[in-house]
């Protein structure tokens, strides 16, 4: 792994206030409502999660109460600047699309919103161009619409709203656990059990903030996560399996199969992009390394997606072909699980 991929990512300081020497002890949810203009408590506590509310330079839970003197800075991975949303006329696989919301298959490799270091190019820049009027989010200007996401080099489903009523519909069938998500995945390494559940909590390492890692409950610092998965398919060295989502925390699956001991075929940043099962032999290396060039990143698929239609209240169930790339590893590794 070279040099830049180990660089820990660069946090840039947004906000920073001083307590008053006669600070009464106050949340500092509400201390930082009550200064940062245009923010809910809502974005406040997603950034306290991701331990990006510091209080004398180290991360603090949203509990934290601010004392006087306190130094606060809150840092976030982008620098401060204000992103604009410009319609690119990108192609768009549009699964489905009525007047409240629109199903997209996303091609991995696209990012789902800009950020820093992605300004263009992104599914939403794709969006605002096919579809105009999307709803606003007072706390997302640059995600109009956007109901959850997923990774970059995640293909798969994804639900965007087409206005404020279903945005806030779906937003809750997400919160509340009532959609139904299905990733098809890779790992390495023969998973043991037919099906099983993977509950752990996940919050961003604090020694690499690229990455995220399963906490200890009494840490405080992960959220509570649960993947339900079963075995699809076996080939000796890697697993094929479908996962259900009970929760959608950041790199969910990603993290708890590393955590499992099965980190994701190809994936950069939990390790799975070199070889960690099989043999030692020349032409099995090579054969990895094929399959490692057939996709980009970790092998991983938004394969079915099932929400409720906000004004019909109808249940809609979309599902969607593995790419070609993720679809010709698998034939090789069937091909290769044959051979004595």
């Amino acid at each position: 792994m070279s040099t830049e991929e180990n660089k820990t990512e660069e946090l840039f300081e947004h906000y920073n206030f001083t307590a008053d020497p006669g600070q009464d002890l106050l949340r500092i949810d509400k201390f930082l409502l009550l200064r940062i203009p245009k923010i809910s408590r809502n974005k406040i506590q997603l950034v306290a999660k991701d331990n990006n509310i510091l209080v004398n330079k180290k991360p603090v839970k949203v509990s934290y109460k601010v004392r006087p003197g306190d130094e606060i800075s809150v840092v976030l991975p982008y620098p401060v600047t204000e992103f604009k949303l410009v319609p690119e006329d990108i192609p768009l696989d549009i699964v489905y699309d009525d007047d409240e919301l629109i199903i997209v298959n996303k091609v991995a490799g696209m990012v789902v919103h800009p950020g820093f270091g992605n300004y263009s190019g992104t599914l939403m820049n794709a969006l605002v161009h096919h579809f105009d009027n999307l709803p606003k989010r007072d706390d997302f200007e640059t995600r109009p619409g956007l109901v959850h996401r997923i990774d970059k080099n995640t293909s798969g489903l994804l639900v965007i709203a087409k206005t404020e009523s279903a945005l806030s519909n779906l937003s809750k069938q997400f919160a509340n656990r009532t959609s139904q998500r299905r990733y098809w995945a890779l790992v390495w390494g023969d998973v043991a059990e037919d099906e099983g559940t993977i509950t752990g909590d996940i919050g961003r390492s604090q020694k690499d903030r690229k990455i995220y890692r399963v906490y200890d409950e009494e840490d405080g610092y992960g959220k509570h996560a649960v993947t339900h998965y079963k075995v699809i398919e076996r080939f000796r060295y890697v697993t094929l399996v479908e996962c259900k989502l009970e929760t959608g925390r950041t790199h969910q699956i990603r993290v708890h199969f590393k955590q499992l001991g099965h980190p994701l075929f190809n994936d950069p940043e939990y390790g799975g992009n070199r070889i960690l099962k099989g043999t030692t032999f020349t032409k099995y290396k090579q054969f990895v390394n094929n399959c490692f060039k057939l996709i980009e990143g970790q092998a991983l698929h938004a394969k079915t997606l099932g929400i409720t239609q906000p004004k019909t209240n109808e249940f809609l169930e979309f599902t969607s072909e593995l790419p070609e790339g993720f679809e010709q590893v698998l034939t090789k590794w069937r091909a290769y699980s044959l051979l004595d």
